[in-house]
């Protein structure tokens, strides 16, 4: 048993600021689920504007979610969670020893997060919704959805196993799914362009960690996406 408890920590109080509608947050908490951690859940309700209370600054200086508490150690930005993660609680691995599958998981998250993700941000959202009419905001996102959606579809096809880089769910995984929900929910994306995306999909929908994870079994789940 002692030598059991010295290979995985374990937190002694993992709090997550999560709003259940984000799909950084949504990342976050499938890698949470998948290592077995279990968290206290904070809402911060962006379309409220909880985001700017000054507490909340203290956590998060730049003013989005998510971010984690760990005991004294505070971590903004779902990528910086998430490698934390995998730093310090090793159980379920999400990044393989394989270098090849490494770098499609890092890519894949990185396209998620850096190509498409940011746009749907919510200060990116009001800031279109002043700007643009709704048909062509839409236009705008499915633009930018369909683009990284075609180069994952691309990098992924011929190593892709029962999930994105091969039996195992890894951070590809975590970064696909809150991403497919989103572009089907918000942005219509026909997934049939994209037929190894669409079967990830349904095998997410199958995964226990995946369904806790989802925005609408959250605390704070509403009907404004």
């Amino acid at each position: 048993m002692a030598s059991d408890s010295k290979a995985v920590a374990r937190p002694a109080n993992l709090t997550l600021y999560s709003y259940c509608w984000s799909s950084c947050a949504h990342r976050v908490r499938i890698a949470l689920n998948l290592k077995g951690l279990e968290y206290e859940y904070k809402a911060v309700n962006l379309y409220k504007g909880e985001q700017f209370d000054p507490e909340f600054e203290k956590i998060n200086p730049v003013k989005f979610v998510p971010a984690l508490v760990d005991g004294d150690v505070v971590v903004a930005d779902s990528f910086a969670i998430i490698l934390y993660l995998e730093d310090k609680y090793p159980q379920h691995p999400l990044l393989p020893q394989n270098l090849k599958k490494k770098a499609v998981n890092l890519q894949v998250a990185s396209i998620v997060g850096s190509s498409i993700q940011p746009l749907q941000r919510f200060f990116e959202q009001q800031f279109f919704e002043k700007r643009i009419s709704l048909d062509e905001k839409l236009t705008c996102m499915q633009h930018h959805v369909n683009k990284g959606f075609a180069a994952i579809e691309k990098l992924i096809k011929e190593i892709a196993g029962k999930y994105a880089t091969g039996d195992e769910v890894q951070l590809a995984d975590v970064f696909l799914a809150p991403q497919i929900y989103a572009g089907v929910a918000r942005y219509q994306i026909d997934m049939s362009l994209y037929p190894t995306l669409a079967r990830l999909n349904e095998a997410y929908a199958e995964l226990p960690a995946f369904q806790a994870a989802h925005p609408h079994r959250q605390p704070d789940a509403t009907s404004t996406s």
